[in-house]
């Protein structure tokens, strides 16, 4: 499943992405707006929905595209292409930029992209707009996952919600006492838990520490946490530093760190709804929290590309995948929220959606959902410059050492 979900993001990509950028206006995530900061190349949405081409090439993140080889039980992909005669072809992404970078082969139709890569697609003219009108099932998806900062650009979408999941604090009760309420408990320079704390491995992590001085340090005056200025941005890495003393491993693959609270060799860290319901399931002694400071998260999205050569079966399986049965199936096996509000009625486990906070939206204004740091900051401050994410990247290096 979702192995590696980033990872070191390539010069060349974020370079394109700025000059793809053509203004200095943005709008916040918790605003609601969806202007991302940049001008993006003038490509045309299909008008007309046609017949399908007879395939469809898919970049995808491990799960979404099941066909049964990995579980046969698990096929939503063999149903899709005896309704559409569109033959799905699948390349398993292990991280955003592969994803990026295979996007631009144009040997794709569809992304599954998530926000750190998606709007790197839209600037480098990757992907077109998606005329939403040619998706039926959008109309059900959750209204606050559409036209957001990192599926949409200047009030035009760009892409179709698929599914969504919070980063949650995660510990072992038998050894963590008292229960922990806060990212303090992981940027604790002083943690007794010293060399047994995980953290996610990737650069989009800096957004985790900038969220916890959003609220520990006000004075920093960090709005939105994929958008810092250069002072914000050191003082969150100098956050990551000091925690790296603390840190006993960085994790990437979900597996692995499930293994990592399973044997007790971490104790407290950073995860996914999923790797806590396996450890249930294992009768491991953990529990997760939605600390009191929030959360990041992520929110992913299918695009189609630009020059798709087979742009029909595209949004036939667009549509197809965000339907409420293939949605709920997905989703139950990836281990995320759905984004079709109808789903939840056809997961096999019917409290399935509860444990996801899947409809529960109060929930949700508390997660800051991925998405690509850019020089033109995407909290809207015009007066200053943000530090973009060939930054970032460099910076996670030095922070990991």
């Amino acid at each position: 499943m979702r192995s590696t979900r980033l990872a070191v993001i390539a010069m060349a990509a974020v370079a394109l992405l700025a000059a793809g950028c053509g203004n200095d206006s943005g709008t916040s995530k918790s605003s609601g707006g969806s202007d991302a900061g940049f001008t993006p190349p003038k490509i045309s949405a299909l008008q007309t929905l046609g017949q399908g081409e007879g395939q469809v090439n898919l970049v995808a993140w491990a799960g979404y595209a099941e066909d049964g080889s990995n579980d046969k039980t698990v096929d939503w992909v063999h149903p899709f292409e005896k309704a559409t005669g569109c033959k799905v072809n699948t390349k398993v992404a292990g991280t955003s930029d592969e994803m990026v970078n295979l996007m631009k082969t144009g040997q794709y139709d569809a992304v599954s992209a998530s926000g750190d890569a998606s709007l790197r697609l839209i600037a480098g003219g990757s992907v077109a707009p998606v005329n939403t009108n040619l998706v039926p099932n959008y109309k059900d998806i959750f209204p606050d996952l559409k036209m957001k900062p990192w599926n949409s650009v200047n009030g035009v979408a760009y892409g179709i919600p698929h599914g969504r999941g919070a980063n949650l604090l995660m510990w072992r009760t038998d050894k963590v006492k008292p229960a922990p309420t806060s990212w303090g408990a992981v940027f604790d320079a002083n943690s007794p838990y010293k060399g047994h704390i995980t953290a996610y491995d990737s650069p989009i992590y800096i957004a985790d520490a900038a969220l916890y001085l959003s609220a520990t340090q006000p004075n920093l005056g960090i709005k939105d946490p994929y958008a810092l200025d250069q002072k914000q941005f050191d003082a969150s890495v100098n956050l990551l530093k000091q925690q790296k003393n603390n840190i006993g491993e960085y994790w990437s693959d979900y597996l692995k760190s499930q293994q990592s609270f399973k044997s007790g060799d971490t104790v407290l860290g950073t995860t996914w709804q999923v790797i806590a319901n396996g450890l249930t399931a294992d009768k491991a002694p953990v529990k997760t929290i939605l600390p009191a400071e929030g959360s990041t998260g992520w929110s992913d999205t299918w695009m189609v590309a630009a020059k798709a050569q087979h742009p029909n079966c595209a949004y036939k399986w667009m549509d197809w995948i965000v339907s409420p049965k293939a949605n709920a199936q997905v989703a139950e096996w990836f281990g995320e929220a759905p984004s079709n509000s109808k789903a939840c009625a056809l997961t096999s486990d019917k409290t399935f959606c509860d444990t996801y906070h899947a409809a529960d939206e109060p929930y949700w204004t508390k997660v800051h959902y991925w998405n690509t740091p850019i020089s033109q900051c995407l909290d809207g401050r015009k007066n200053v410059k943000c530090v973009d994410y060939a930054k970032w990247t460099q910076a996670w290096t030095q922070i990991k050492g």
